[in-house]
């Protein structure tokens, strides 16, 4: 029998992964469930990405670099987009099928968990909303101590000519990435004398804003669908969302511009 489309893509199963718990049924209960499903599918696939990248920058590979950034980029752009159909949903609709969440909470989507961690945003904290024996749980763990794309960019820039200050190299793995003023100075020069790495460094910003931008829409979304309450399963909602608005993932780069 020859293969399908239907099964490679697994589509029968894909299809039957919906199983809304409304009794009876709320319409905009499957809206929910395919929007957040679809969510976790883009975080594999940026996963996918961002771990591509990673060898990208230790093996000196530009072109590679620019390749999946374009892609990543153009993720978190369909990211944001697909939050214009989640807001078709009305505070009401949502709160007709909110408590058959119980404790369910996006604050527990380790996937999204592991791109903060990859990208170099690690709190450690966050990991309390995470049950010791959830799935994802180790893999979050896991990314918190592993070396970040920030750190990778790190090696792509020592190849490029750049000082990397020991304290970077030194770190400690599971802290955020911070912005170092001593590796500006190397980054705006490379800016200046070489055009290429020029695209890779705006493709870098790009994605950057684009998350910032996801960030910013989903606070939206969350504040004018439930206010100022808590999340499902008690997640603090709003507040904590808030502060996270406006960090920049690759801050050096972002605090260079006004010097252009």
């Amino acid at each position: 029998m020859s293969l399908t489309y239907a099964d490679y893509l697994k589509i029968e199963a894909l299809l039957n992964l919906q199983q809304p718990r409304s009794t009876p049924p709320e319409h905009d209960e499957m809206l929910f469930i395919v929007i957040h499903q679809v969510y976790e599918l883009w975080f594999k696939l940026l996963l996918h990405e961002l771990d591509k990248v990673k060898l990208d920058f230790s093996n000196d590979d530009l072109y590679g670099a620019i390749h999946t950034f374009k892609r990543s980029r153009t993720v978190m752009k369909t990211l944001v987009g697909q939050l214009d159909v989640l807001e078709t949903m009305t505070p009401m609709s949502f709160s007709s099928f909110r408590d058959r969440l119980e404790t369910a909470s996006g604050f527990q989507s380790t996937q999204f968990r592991e791109v903060e961690f990859c990208l170099g945003y690690k709190r450690a904290e966050v990991l309390k909303y995470l049950p010791p024996d959830s799935p994802g749980r180790a893999a979050c763990e896991r990314r918190l101590k592993q070396r970040s794309v920030v750190d990778h960019f790190y090696d792509f820039l020592q190849q490029r000519g750049a000082a990397i200050p020991e304290s970077l190299r030194t770190r400690d793995m599971t802290q955020a990435n911070e912005p170092c003023p001593e590796l500006q100075e190397s980054i705006l020069d490379l800016y200046r004398t070489h055009p290429e790495l020029a695209i890779l460094f705006e493709l870098m910003t790009d994605f950057d804003e684009g998350m910032q931008e996801w960030r910013y829409r989903h606070v939206k979304l969350v504040e004018r669908t439930i206010g100022g309450k808590y999340g499902t399963g008690g997640s603090p909602g709003v507040p904590f969302l808030k502060q996270s608005l406006f960090k920049p993932i690759f801050a050096d780069l972002w605090a260079i511009r006004h010097r252009m």
